[in-house]
Order: C-alpha cells, then sequence, then structure tokens
C-alpha cells in the first residue's frame, strides 16, 4: 500500500482527500504539527507527497526545498492561487507535478497513479546503469557520474533523460514525453514539460553534458551522444 503525505491546513479539503485517497486504497497522512514538518515527514516516509502554497508558518515552497534537500520521493502541489509563476516556481524547486484548486479528485487521482506507477515501476524494468557520453547513468540512485563529478536527478528528471536516451539521436515529440511522463496530456500544461527538462539539462550542464539535450523546434527533443557510428 503506498503511503501518501498530504500537507494541507485546510481540514476539510484534508478529509475529503483523505477518504478520496483510501478508497483507492492509498494510505493517507496529514500533518499534525506544521513546526514539525520536516521531523514527521521523516517518520512516515511517503512514497509521495501532496503540498498546498499556503500553509502557516512556512509556504509549501518552503517545505519542497526542505523536502528535496532530503529525499527524492515524488511531489504534487496543490494550490488555488494561479498565477504562472507559482507553476514556475514549483517544477524549478524540483516537484513532479503542480494541480491548481478547485480541481476534480478524477484528475488528482490520474495524476497520482501515473507518476506511482512510473516512479516505482519503471526501474524494475531497467538496466540499473547505461553509458553515455563517457557518463554513468545509475537508474536504481537516479545519479549522473563522469569524471567531472556526479549529480542527483529527481525521479521526472531521470525518467526524461531515460527515455530521451532509449530514442538516442532520435527526436522524441513533447506529446510523447507528456504521455509518457504524466498519462493524459489534457490534464498538464505545456510550459510544465519545458521547465523539467530545462532543469534537467541545468543539472547536465554540470557535468558538461546540457547541450547534448537538444531542442528540436515545434518537435520535441533529442539526447545526442558523441562520435554517431
Amino acid at each position: 500500500m503506498f503511503k501518501i503525505l498530504l500537507i494541507e491546513d485546510d481540514q476539510t479539503l484534508f478529509h475529503a482527500i483523505k477518504e478520496r485517497l483510501e478508497q483507492w486504497s492509498y494510505e493517507a497522512f496529514g500533518i499534525n504539527d506544521f513546526n514539525r514538518v520536516m521531523q514527521e515527514f521523516t517518520e512516515i516516509k511517503p512514497d509521495l507527497v501532496l503540498i498546498d502554497i499556503q500553509l502557516p508558518k512556512y509556504d509549501g515552497f518552503h517545505w519542497c526545498r526542505m523536502i528535496r534537500g532530503h529525499s527524492n520521493v515524488p511531489i504534487i502541489f496543490l494550490s488555488s492561487r494561479d498565477h504562472p509563476t507559482d507553476m514556475v516556481m514549483s517544477m524549478q524547486l524540483g516537484a513532479d507535478d503542480f494541480v491548481q484548486k478547485p480541481f476534480h479528485f478524477d484528475v488528482l487521482i490520474a495524476k497520482i497513479q501515473a507518476i506511482l506507477r512510473r516512479v516505482y515501476n519503471y526501474s524494475l524494468e531497467q538496466s540499473i546503469l547505461k553509458t553515455w557520453c563517457d557518463a554513468t547513468i545509475d537508474f536504481e540512485k537516479n545519479t549522473v557520474t563522469s569524471t567531472v563529478g556526479e549529480i542527483e536527478l529527481t525521479k521526472n528528471e531521470m525518467f526524461i533523460l531515460k527515455i530521451l536516451l532509449e530514442q538516442k539521436n532520435k527526436i522524441v515529440s513533447r506529446d510523447h514525453l507528456i504521455n509518457e511522463l504524466w498519462n493524459d496530456k489534457r490534464f498538464v500544461s505545456d510550459n510544465t514539460l519545458t521547465v523539467n527538462v530545462n532543469r534537467l539539462r541545468k543539472k547536465l550542464d554540470e557535468l558538461h553534458l546540457g547541450s547534448n539535450i537538444e531542442t528540436k523546434v515545434g518537435q520535441g527533443y533529442m539526447a545526442i551522444e558523441e562520435d554517431i557510428k
């Protein structure tokens, strides 16, 4: 049974989401003390986290930063705020998705199922290690290592890289990436994919590999392997 932590101070909404999650056989937890969010996160060890932006004491962005400092657990933001910068900020901080309130529960469940299926199933189907441009990619540890150093990727970033490498030196369409990542593109902003790819590139830049992920305008993205044969 997957454990889902809901960092939400609206008790009416929390109980409504908790009830729906339990109907789908998920184990749902809330925060008892918003001064001890990280302690409760550590104790619960959730498989996925839902975070509201507006919270007591510190906002959801703060807790996302804190969680990302310790874990790559999937994170979905829930917010009534509709400014584009909120979505961009959440993705830059390492969130996997953003759901605007009010939302239909079926949409939220679909997003949760897609992320859990991707994060906890795909690694079992892949070889643990892969070599790309003299760098070693560890799908189990979510790391990319080269002679320059090592970077750690989020689940979304690793999954994007995995899909691109499966079609190395070929264009992978944006629609294909969105469908693979989020299951149903009707529920996803096109900007969400752009932010995730840009974040992946920024991390790969630390290993001088960012330029090996090319944007093909109007088509999609391509992972370039040096010395094409």
